[in-house]
């Protein structure tokens, strides 16, 4: 089991060295937003939808991020056959055509809000925010030991008719059944 989590730790790290050349841990000087990013993209390669939702995968971002510059290398990019779509939204647009949804930490005062605009559709809800799978988020990055490790909310998911595949859970830190 520790092997094959390494392989896939190795797997992960090769993927960002593909999509970010250069150092992989923060340590190294890899900005921490460049890794989330990252992530996503990988979070993204790692779900599965019901059915096919066409050509393009819409990552809408939601609230003031801290990505920078970091997250518009994902714009374009392509993931399964599909093509990455950035939008930047606030809180109160129409979330309903974005099947990825990041929501920054200034937009989790309208969580609620955000979850009950898209709670028939099958979208991935990420955030980086302490405490965000436990208010209904499905895939939660934190820092740990200047780390980015995230955790999973797999029935969430289940019930929103997406597949966290169990390469992408048993990287997760925690995973909430």
């Amino acid at each position: 089991m520790v092997i094959k989590k390494k392989l896939c730790l190795l797997y992960i790290s090769l993927i960002l060295g593909f999509l970010f050349p250069g150092s992989m841990a923060m340590g190294d000087g890899l900005p921490e937003y460049r890794l989330k990013a990252a992530f996503i993209f990988n979070f993204i390669a790692y779900t599965q939808w019901p059915n096919d939702l066409g050509d393009e995968v819409a990552l809408c971002i939601v609230g003031k991020h801290g990505f920078g510059d970091e997250i518009d290398s994902l714009n374009g990019r392509q993931v399964n056959q599909r093509s990455i779509v950035l939008a930047f939204k606030k809180y109160f647009d129409d979330l309903q055509q974005c099947e990825v949804i990041y929501v920054a930490n200034d937009a989790m005062q309208y969580l609620p809000e955000i979850l009950k605009s898209v709670e028939n559709e099958h979208t991935l809800t990420i955030a980086d925010t302490e405490n965000a799978i436990e208010r209904g988020i499905m895939l939660n990055m934190l820092l740990d030991d200047n780390r980015v490790i995230f955790e999973a909310n797999q029935k969430v998911a289940r019930d929103a008719g997406l597949l966290l595949n169990a390469k992408l859970l048993r990287l997760a830190a925690k995973v909430h059944q």
